[in-house]
């Protein structure tokens, strides 16, 4: 088998399609998107669309639930656009979404961790910033998530960082990586930044060996310059910087993050 999955898309319809036209030339059987779908910028009844005729087996992340929610004026600016912008066909789409999912016996996917679409799964952030999470912190995380499953997975999303850990029992956690923003800052529990170092649309590919899940990382070329005009368009020089150059960029914004990690955003 072999398994293509995406995540954070955030929006980014032109990094979206990139990424389906390069799992079209893997032979992938299956496509999984773990979530954080339209929060953002940029295309967002577009990419809403593109994916609900797809059909892909689908979570939501802590962005469908937090656009979703009733009141408009106290979302993050993110999420408030998204929310301005959905059909209620895209609504009951979004609100039909599972947590979580058991995809097959072997693979698992969440957003954030099993239990919590907002906890980072493989980073750790404190006072001094964004680090790797311990051994410890992960596995205290993956919960009873597969435990016990010979060659077991986790599939999260959520941190936009492209990595992977297998913890001391055997039980795999891949994060893909994100689709469609490769830098943010934000405030949440301390101030931190990711930065991929590249615009490049990022996903995973997932095949499986005799002796386990063999992972590739892959980070897709596109034209970001679209995008990046959209969100300047749309006042979000944030946006722009992160979607050029894969780096926070100091902005006018200086100070309120990009964040796709809380409603603040």
């Amino acid at each position: 088998m072999r398994l293509a999955a995406l995540s954070d898309i955030h929006g980014n319809l032109h990094a979206l399609d990139a990424v389906l036209a390069d799992v079209a030339t893997t032979g992938a059987d299956l496509t999984v998107n773990l979530g954080d779908i339209l929060s953002g910028p940029l295309w967002i009844t577009e990419t809403a669309e593109r994916l609900m005729a797809l059909g892909l087996p689908t979570i939501r992340g802590n962005h469908e639930r937090q656009a979703l929610a009733p009141d408009i004026a106290a979302m993050g600016a993110s999420d408030a656009f998204a929310a301005e912008r959905l059909l209620p066909q895209h609504r009951a789409w979004l609100a039909a979404l599972p947590a979580t999912l058991q995809l097959t016996d072997e693979l698992f996917c969440c957003h954030g961790t099993p239990d919590n679409d907002l906890v980072y799964f493989l980073e750790s952030v404190d006072a001094g910033g964004m680090r790797p999470a311990t051994l410890a912190e992960a596995t205290a995380r993956a919960g009873g998530a597969q435990q016990g499953v010979p060659h077991g997975v986790i599939l999260c999303g959520h941190t936009h960082v492209p990595r992977g850990l297998r913890l001391a029992d055997g039980r795999l956690v891949v994060n893909p990586g994100s689709v469609g923003l490769q830098a943010y800052d934000d405030a949440h529990p301390h101030p931190h930044v990711v930065e991929n170092g590249t615009p490049h649309a990022r996903y995973a590919l997932l095949t499986r060996r005799p002796a386990g899940w063999q992972v590739e990382w892959r980070a897709v070329p596109y034209d970001a310059e679209p995008a990046a005009r959209l969100a300047d368009r749309h006042g979000r020089p944030d946006w722009a910087g992160a979607l050029r150059t894969g780096f926070v960029v100091e902005t006018a914004q200086a100070g309120a993050p990009i964040g796709p990690v809380t409603s603040r955003a």
